[in-house]
């Protein structure tokens, strides 16, 4: 027996170890696209600006290429690789994975609606410990430091954005840039630019068909890509100066800036550049495990880069005079043989690239949505298995009109390739800063780690930030102003619907004036479920009020329905559902607060109309329980909410045909009929359920209502700033947050919902 549970062991073992390299090779083409095309533009952008030049002795390039590996092996290798992927939260990782992490451990949110119920994984993982640091009694009790908190992580989100503006310009113009070769000069621009487009419409156009149509074809092209460069480089050292590698050491970096030195620290805004998409490694850690990322940039990425820098250095040390005759960078490298294929390869490759940097900024921003940072747009999710693989139209078309703005204003990657090494040392620095709270916060370290991984990675970060900086009026302004029009609209929205929260909250109608109203209510109730869609969790919305005063009836049962983002990746199907009853049995008055993590899935209309009422139905079986309580805070008995972990399942049978005057809305077609023909699906109680006379006659109650159909209320507010209030408020929420309303999408769940079921009620706020 000890021999078969060995056995055992070791099957799992080598099934566990097979897992991790099949996750490991798919991280290739989704994970690391544009740091593997980096060697296609550093050492171009490094020279570019004329501020350095080569030399006989090679000084010059040898500590480029010092400066590289150092780079590559301090800020990728160490910084992200090892110290901050385990920084996960709860298996995701980004700029806003590590924002939700501090505020939760902290207590310090800024979100609308934040503190009950967000603290989901908290309660899984246990209590924080006893002890709180200076940092953490700060940060609870200073409301500047918890805004400065939320803007720093918008800063950094805004720039991941524009990043995703201009990696797919600077990669693809850098990969096509090898036409060079075949023409004259007077032909470049008449070639370059019309095939740049092109590529990149083509890349945008693509982007509806989701990474899952076209995954199979991306980690193969990032393989043979890094193969191509490896051998390439290989040759490169062999034949040309198999000496390179003694620039490896650091003291040539202290020869290069001795000797350059204002020229060599402006180049350092293109040496930056070998480290584009070392935040895609974190920001797409919950696509892959830590140790597959880990095990595909170790064993194949980093070895593959070295060398691939290592081999134009050897290469470029031989020839001196190549920038003044063609200013193409990587491909003067390449043998003149396999120059076209590579070159081929190369625009694959950037693509690739290009494709992961988009599909990393459609997901940035869908977190920014559930948390209520950014307007509401249309999420297309392409992928029924991989749920973080979506599509988002708006973004896609204001990207892709961006993206050919800045190609065809610059027409070349060195203004380019200065705004994006700003905008890439910038989510460095915010992540470093983020990463030093939570060494201190989450994992309870002494505060000299986190100020030795503060000033270490700073100080580095710092040095390129400023050379960045200084390129300000050759193309850095770019990522600020597009940082700063995204920061704006974030930090809008946040405070517009930061405010109507609070007047939500401020103007609600307390529970005692609905029981005022006696058993009656003194309202007419008609047939069906109503739900009254609010951002509150307690208390009677004062939507609803205004509804009962110009129209007294609704109906037979009715759902306050609140939906509410918390600031986890994934909640638990049995956590979803929290359920409450308003007022006394006989009133038929529920609250349902339905709780998603931003990278959950919602469901689509039926499936969660279906599970809304099963665990209105569970819980009306159940009782009014004391276990599995939700509290907002109130001791009132009609502000207990439980969590139903599982709804009571229904038994479906076929109804009457469509047409007949009980017909619902809800149907479902049969594919096997060649007419349009439909069956009516109706839901019954289950007859083994265990359950008292009453219980039945309130289930029976909600069936019925289900029977006639469902209305969805919802609340259409107008934002007004108060008399008196000051000329920012009144631009920022009478116009600006006014029109981002305006054109900004319904709530997620209420995107299917049937036109003929719909009712809009509108009020306008005072804030």
């Amino acid at each position: 027996m000890d021999a078969e549970g060995g056995r055992g062991a070791a099957g799992a073992l080598k099934k566990s170890w097979r897992s991790e390299l099949v996750l490991a090779y798919q991280s290739l083409g989704v994970v690391y696209g544009e740091v593997v095309t980096s060697p296609l533009y550093v050492y171009k952008s490094a020279f570019a600006g004329g501020d350095i030049e080569h030399s006989e002795g090679n000084e010059e390039i040898y500590g480029v290429l010092s400066l590289v590996f150092w780079t590559v092996t301090l800020i990728t290798l160490l910084k992200y690789v090892l110290v901050v992927l385990p920084a996960d939260d709860d298996g995701e990782g980004g700029t806003f994975a590590l924002y939700s992490l501090i505020c939760r451990r902290v207590g310090a949110g800024l979100l609308p609606g934040a503190g009950a119920g967000d603290d989901l994984k908290e309660q899984r993982d246990g209590a924080a410990p006893a002890h709180a640091s200076s940092v953490r009694t700060a940060l609870q009790q200073r409301r500047e430091l918890q805004w400065l908190l939320l803007l720093f992580a918008l800063l950094g989100t805004s720039m991941v954005i524009g990043d995703g503006v201009l990696t797919p310009a600077v990669s693809v113009l850098s990969a096509v840039s090898g036409l060079k070769l075949s023409m004259v000069d007077e032909h470049h621009q008449y070639v370059l630019l019309p095939v740049t487009c092109a590529i990149l419409v083509g890349l945008f156009a693509l982007q509806h068909y989701g990474t899952h149509r076209v995954g199979f074809l991306f980690a193969p092209i990032i393989c043979l890509w890094l193969l191509c460069i490896s051998i390439i480089g290989v040759y490169n050292i062999i034949y040309w100066n198999p000496h390179v590698y003694k620039a490896l050491s650091p003291y040539y970096m202290y020869r290069f800036l001795q000797k350059t030195q204002f020229g060599g620290w402006m180049s350092l805004g293109g040496i930056l550049l070998c480290v584009t998409g070392s935040e895609a490694m974190y920001a797409d850690l919950g696509h892959f495990s830590q140790s597959s990322i880990k095990l595909a940039f170790t064993m194949v990425v980093y070895p593959s880069l070295i060398l691939a820098y290592m081999g134009q250095a050897a290469y470029i040390s031989r020839h001196h005079s190549f920038e003044k005759n063609h200013h193409i960078g990587f491909y003067v490298s390449v043998p003149e043989k396999i120059r076209w294929p590579v070159l081929g390869i190369a625009i694959l490759a950037a693509v690739v690239g290009s494709q992961a940097v988009i599909t990393g900024t459609f997901s940035v921003i869908k977190q920014c949505c559930s948390l209520n940072c950014f307007p509401r747009v249309k999420i297309v999710h392409t992928s029924s298995t991989v749920h973080g693989q979506i599509y988002i139209p708006e973004i896609n078309w204001i990207l892709m009109l961006l993206c050919l703005a800045l190609t065809i204003g610059f027409r070349d990657t060195k203004h380019m390739a200065n705004a994006q090494g700003l905008a890439v040392i910038t989510v460095m620095i915010v992540t470093t800063c983020l990463m030093s709270l939570v060494i201190i916060l989450c994992w309870n370290k002494n505060i000299v780690f986190a100020l030795a991984f503060l000033l270490f990675f700073g100080a580095i970060e710092a040095i390129y930030f400023s050379a960045s900086l200084v390129k300000f009026h050759e193309g850095a302004w770019v990522p600020i102003i597009l940082s700063f029009i995204f920061l704006m609209v974030m930090c809008v929205w946040h405070y517009g619907t930061a405010k109507k929260y609070e007047f939500d909250v401020d103007n609600k109608v307390s529970i005692s004036w609905l029981l005022n109203l006696g058993p009656s209510l003194g309202i007419v109730r008609v047939r069906g479920i109503g739900l009254i869609h609010t951002e509150l969790i307690s208390g009677i919305p004062a939507i609803f009020s205004h509804f009962v005063t110009n129209l007294p009836a609704f109906h037979q049962v009715l759902v306050f329905l609140c939906i509410k983002s918390v600031s986890v990746p994934h909640v638990q199907p049995e956590e979803r559902f929290l359920v409450g009853r308003i007022g006394l049995k006989q009133y038929r008055l529920y609250r349902v607060v339905v709780r998603y993590g931003y990278r959950d899935v919602q469901q689509d209309s039926l499936e969660f109309e279906k599970a809304l009422v099963s665990s209105i139905a569970e819980f009306i079986r159940s009782g009014d329980s004391d276990q599995n309580c939700y509290l907002d805070g109130s001791d009132s008995p009609y502000e207990k909410l439980s969590v139903i972990s599982k709804g009571l399942p229904f038994q479906e049978e076929d109804g009457e045909p469509e047409g007949s005057p009980k017909s619902s809305t809800f149907k479902e077609t049969n594919p096997k009929l060649v007419s349009s023909k439909t069956r009516r699906v109706r839901f019954v109680l289950p007859e083994n359920v265990q359950m008292n006379s009453e219980v039945r006659s309130e289930l029976q109650e909600l069936t019925e209502a289900r029977e006639a159909g469902m209305s969805f209320i919802m609340g259409r507010s107008y934002m007004k700033a108060k008399s008196g209030s000051s000329l920012i408020k009144r631009i920022a929420i009478n116009f600006i947050y006014e029109f981002l309303m305006r054109n900004s999408r319904g709530p997620a769940y209420a995107a299917n919902v049937p036109h003929v079921s719909a009712l809009e009620v509108g009020m306008v706020c005072q804030v």
